[in-house]
């Protein structure tokens, strides 16, 4: 034997809104196409969107540019010394480079 209640199907509240059904759209005056053109507007609106972006991301980089070379640190005086000790061997290497070219 069956043992408690049996099971009732869960009915809707008298004041639950229910769902409309779609109208027939073969019916109706006016259609809408799937897939519809893009509108001028938007294309126009869009195109002015990415025209500020650039404008504003090549900004933002000239800025942090300007800002990396403003802020250089200064080298000490055996920093200078060494810097300038590897740009003359740099420089001698690249000149003996050159006289080898040349000689053959």
């Amino acid at each position: 034997m069956a043992q408690g209640k049996n099971k009732v199907k869960a009915k809707l509240p008298a004041n639950a809104k229910h769902k409309t059904t779609k109208t027939n759209k073969q019916n109706s005056a006016f259609q809408k196409r799937k897939n519809a053109p893009a509108k001028q507007k938007l294309k126009d609106k869009q195109k002015i969107q990415l025209a500020i972006t650039k404008s504003v991301n090549q900004k933002n980089e000239e800025e942090m540019k300007s800002r990396a070379l403003s802020h250089q640190t200064n080298l000490s005086v055996a920093q200078k010394a060494v810097a300038k000790h590897h740009d003359k061997k740099g420089a001698q290497s690249s000149s003996k480079a050159n006289e080898m070219q040349t000689d053959s």
